[in-house]
């Protein structure tokens, strides 16, 4: 009895699959009339001359657009002087190194090789991370 239901089960979902595969794609997505060409001219106003919809796009981004403010425009070159190169600011690094801190280990006396070669004990210093990292500009300001 649980054999028929379990065949019943597998012919079900066997059928479902394949008609879901027979579905035509121009049913399921019909094509329109309208090419990409065409839908961009109606909703821009044409070409580059453009038309109402193109004069309305344009409103739209001018509204969307704010004047500088009296702050905004004084403290503009500031700003801005903090990125440009001069000489004063060539002397002093704009990206500074990030600390590597170096790493001292001590080596055990062993034995090594093929051949048992006694191996005295050694201090070696090696740095904590592979590259130098930078820091971006005003990220960091003390120097290490």
């Amino acid at each position: 009895m649980r054999q028929i239901w379990t065949e019943a089960a597998a012919t079900l979902i066997a059928a479902l699959v394949l008609g879901g595969c027979a579905t035509s794609k121009d049913k399921l997505l019909p094509q329109g009339d309208h090419t990409m060409l065409d839908v961009w001219q109606q909703e821009t106003g044409g070409s580059a001359g453009g038309g109402q919809p193109a004069r309305q796009l344009i409103d739209v981004r001018q509204g969307l657009r704010r004047p500088l403010t009296e702050p905004d425009v004084k403290s503009m070159p500031a700003a801005n002087a903090a990125y440009t190169r001069t000489a004063a600011n060539e002397i002093y690094r704009q990206f500074h190194r990030l600390p590597n801190p170096d790493l001292v280990m001590y080596v055990f006396p062993h034995l090594s090789g093929s051949d048992p070669v006694p191996v005295p004990g050694y201090t070696t210093v090696f740095p904590l991370y592979q590259r130098v990292q930078y820091a971006m500009p005003g990220e960091r300001l003390e120097d290490y």
